[in-house]
C-alpha cells in the first residue's frame, strides 16, 4: 500500500508531507486539490496549503479510485458525487482487508 500512515498525528499536514505519504509529486496533489471539492485545505497569508487529516483520508479515497482502480479523474468524481458515502465505505473495507491480508502474511512468518 502506497499510503504512509503517520505514527504522531497532527492538526496539519504540509503539501511536501501529503505528497511524501502518497509518494507523488506536490503538483499531483495540487491538481486533486483543484479537480475534487472535498479536498479543502487550509491557506495561510503566503498561501501554503495545510492539509487536515480528514483531507489526507480524502486523498486516499481519491488515491485508491486513481491510481488502483484505474479511473480517470472524471470517472473518480463522478463516483464521489453519485455515492460519496458508499465510495467511502467501499474504500474503508477493502483497506481493513488489505490490513488483515498483512497481518495473516506477518503471522505465518512467525510460523
Amino acid at each position: 500500500m502506497p499510503y504512509k500512515e503517520k505514527k504522531v498525528e497532527k492538526l496539519y499536514y504540509s503539501i511536501g508531507e501529503v505528497a511524501e505519504m502518497f509518494n507523488v509529486n506536490p503538483s499531483l496533489i495540487r491538481y486533486w486539490e483543484k479537480e475534487f471539492d472535498i479536498i479543502k485545505p487550509h491557506k495561510n497569508k503566503k498561501g501554503n496549503r495545510f492539509f487536515t487529516l480528514e483531507d489526507i483520508e480524502n486523498f486516499h479515497v481519491i488515491y485508491y479510485l486513481v491510481k488502483e482502480l484505474g479511473l480517470t479523474l472524471k470517472g473518480a468524481q463522478k463516483k464521489l458525487k453519485e455515492n460519496k458515502e458508499g465510495t467511502i465505505n467501499n474504500f474503508e473495507a477493502v483497506k481493513t482487508l488489505k490490513e488483515i491480508k498483512t497481518l495473516l502474511l506477518e503471522i505465518r512468518e512467525e510460523i
